[in-house]
């Protein structure tokens, strides 16, 4: 039987948003806990601009995963031992037609090989199943970056019992301001832990 979702285990500092039902109610929800801890004699139009600023930057990181065709998003709202981590996880699904669906392993096989991707690749495994991990620094100043460079870590893999189907979970983070920091590396060996508790459901 093919897998219909999957799950992940999250650190308590992160936060799932669904991208297909349920997106507004997660946003206000992320928000309202945000806000939750301030005292309740903190001026109203003090917040507000602070929290409205809070709800057009989520509605934006949302409008870009939603341009990716993503299926959930995840983030990190609190910061973790101290630092605050800017950072993203985005899975989103790929569909193919029958008629040129491939067989899983010769796609695994031409990733991990083809020239363009950039970065490292190599082959790994989602719960049982070949895929592919590619890890790549992204610099400030070029085309893909603009104007600040992000480390980028995404996972491809087939759905189990359905060739036409695949997973892409990418991870981005910018680090402390440079994507080849230390607090960049713990974050990609964060993010390398949570995909180990990637399951098929």
């Amino acid at each position: 039987m093919p897998a219909h979702g999957y799950q992940l285990i999250l650190p308590p500092e992160w936060v799932r948003v669904p991208m297909r039902v349920g997106t507004e109610e997660a946003i206000k929800s992320i928000v309202d806990e945000a806000f939750a801890t301030l005292p309740r004699s903190a001026p109203l139009d003090k917040i507000g601009p602070y929290r409205r600023e809070m709800e057009r930057r989520l509605c934006d990181v949302v409008k870009e995963a939603r341009r990716a065709e993503a299926l959930d998003l995840y983030l990190p709202v609190e910061p973790m031992h101290g630092i605050a981590i800017p950072a993203s996880i985005v899975v989103s699904e790929m569909r193919f037609p029958d008629e040129v669906a491939v067989e899983p392993s010769a796609v695994v096989n031409r990733l991990v090989t083809a020239s363009g991707r950039g970065g490292e690749s190599s082959i790994v495994q989602v719960d049982g199943v070949h895929g592919v991990r590619t890890d790549r620094t992204i610099l400030s100043g070029t085309e893909d970056a603009g104007e600040l460079g992000s480390r980028r870590v995404d996972y491809v893999a087939p759905v189990p019992g359905d060739p036409g189907r695949w997973i892409a979970v990418a991870f981005s983070t910018l680090g402390a301001g440079d994507p080849e920091d230390d607090i960049a590396d713990l974050s990609v060996a964060l993010y390398d832990a949570m995909m180990s508790t990637f399951r098929w459901r």
